[in-house]
């Protein structure tokens, strides 16, 4: 598989993503400001915030929520099936939501993930990961890691093949999926995973000076001072910054499954998203890049208003079914 880059000219945004971001930021402004808040209060709005753009969609012929062993305790996870049962075992996505590892949920995200399990044809499993800083790193990377040996040891019953899974996720969740790459890789069982599906990632601790000068302020869903916010509190000591595992842009892409990049040209991390690519292809990693004129951060979310979304949910997807032969 080949690298595919879309270089786009222009920076206004699309006029249904400029909705999404208006609606979003007045629900928000309709809360207390989030610095007179303690971060359980936060973490209520900004799910009452995105609850609204969670309704309709793709229904699912199975839904169920599981517990996870880890060494932090059971964290839930939800599989979405799109598919009648069968004898023969199913792809799955392992899902892993953005929110600066401080917000957002499972539920937050289930719409999306519903999405890539209906257009996809596979299974999908969220991981309700525990939020910083209460929980700093290690802790959620620990727990998607546990979810993954969880999924692959289980396979059997929860009707998935365990020799096709993929991981993904958008912004932080982006993050931790590389992350777990690099874990797996590490220790002996890189073959666990078959693909990467990467949605506007968090894979450096700075963001590119025009990406912040452009993209960085207010508008855009997400504010380079938000991504600075969001870093201290997930971080023990800056000494982490080094640790591949924390800062995915650090490491070494060996030997990384192939991977999906989708990149939304209108954000604050857009940069780091081509930077990781060409990491990638520079090690042999092949990797697929496409950049979605007009899209802001979290833009996947506004897929019940926003043809761009559908069609990101598309592409992601369609690659999916290809690295698992479907």
């Amino acid at each position: 598989m080949t690298a595919q880059t879309l270089t786009l000219a222009g920076t206004d945004l699309d006029p249904d993503i400029a909705r999404f971001i208006a609606i979003t930021s007045e629900a928000y402004r309709s809360h207390p400001p989030f610095e007179t808040l303690s971060p359980t209060e936060i973490r209520a709005v900004a799910e009452a915030v995105r609850e609204p753009w969670v309704k309709g969609g793709p229904v699912m012929v199975r839904t169920e929520e599981h517990s996870v062993p880890t060494p932090y305790g059971e964290v839930r996870v939800r599989l979405h099936d799109p598919l009648p049962p069968s004898d023969t075992p199913k792809p799955v996505l392992i899902y892993v939501h953005g929110g600066g590892w401080m917000l957002f949920s499972i539920n937050t995200h289930d719409r999306l993930m519903r999405e890539y399990a209906a257009r996809g044809s596979f299974v999908v499993i969220g991981v309700d990961y525990s939020h910083a800083p209460a929980a700093r790193f290690p802790v959620a990377l620990n727990e998607v890691l546990a979810t993954l040996h969880w999924v692959r040891d289980h396979a059997k019953a929860l009707g998935v093949d365990a020799d096709r899974i993929a991981i993904g996720g958008d912004s932080v969740g982006g993050n931790m999926s590389v992350a777990a790459a690099l874990s797996l890789r590490d220790s002996g069982e890189g073959d666990v995973l078959k693909g990467l599906v990467l949605n506007y990632g968090a894979f450096d601790d700075t963001c590119a000076p025009e990406d912040v000068e452009r993209y960085g302020g207010d508008g855009y869903m997400l504010t380079a001072e938000e991504m600075v916010v969001f870093w201290d509190n997930y971080l023990n000591s800056d000494t982490e910054r080094q640790n591949p595992l924390v800062v995915p842009m650090r490491g070494d892409m060996t030997g990384l499954p192939p991977a999906f990049f989708a990149v939304a040209q209108c954000d604050v991390l857009r940069g780091q998203s081509l930077k990781l690519a060409e990491k990638m292809q520079a090690v042999g990693v092949a990797s697929e890049t496409v950049i979605y004129p007009g899209a802001s951060h979290s833009f996947l979310e506004a897929v019940s208003i926003a043809p761009l979304a559908g069609k990101a949910l598309e592409d992601g997807s369609q690659w999916l079914r290809k690295i698992f032969a479907l």
